[in-house]
């Protein structure tokens, strides 16, 4: 297993839209994950809306803790954007993250939902990584 492999984390967010903000839900989810492909460090990131029981699920994939701190910092006005649409219902994060960026996932959740996580055990990243210019 690679660095990269060892390190990696995924987070996989799964969010309840208000009622009435599906629309808006969307286009805020749009310009996130559009600035997010331009400046943001994640390696993958894909959204899923389920219209009919008005649940958004989000996978995240990052190299390592390093890249979810920058993420934070570059992305803080979209997630607060997305925000005002939606409550997050479960959160999990998956690889072990350092002691400070699971305590910044404590923290932004607080109580509000499940946050499940779990150590790797075996695994490989195929996609090659590309460098940003």
């Amino acid at each position: 297993m690679s660095r990269h492999e060892a390190t990696a984390l995924l987070f996989r967010n799964t969010m309840r839209i208000t009622d009435g903000h599906l629309e808006d839900f969307r286009s805020a989810v749009v310009r996130a994950v559009a600035f997010a492909e331009r400046h943001g460090p994640q390696l993958l990131v894909q959204t899923f809306v389920d219209e009919e029981r008005m649940l958004a699920h989000s996978f995240q994939l990052y190299r390592d803790s390093d890249a979810v701190r920058t993420h934070w910092k570059l992305a803080d006005p979209y997630i607060q954007e997305v925000m005002k649409h939606c409550r997050v219902e479960h959160f999990e994060v998956f690889g072990e993250p350092d002691a400070d960026v699971a305590a910044g996932v404590r923290s932004a959740l607080g109580d509000q939902c499940g946050l499940t996580s779990g150590p790797r055990v075996a695994g490989f990243i195929r996609f090659a990584t590309e460098s940003r210019t």
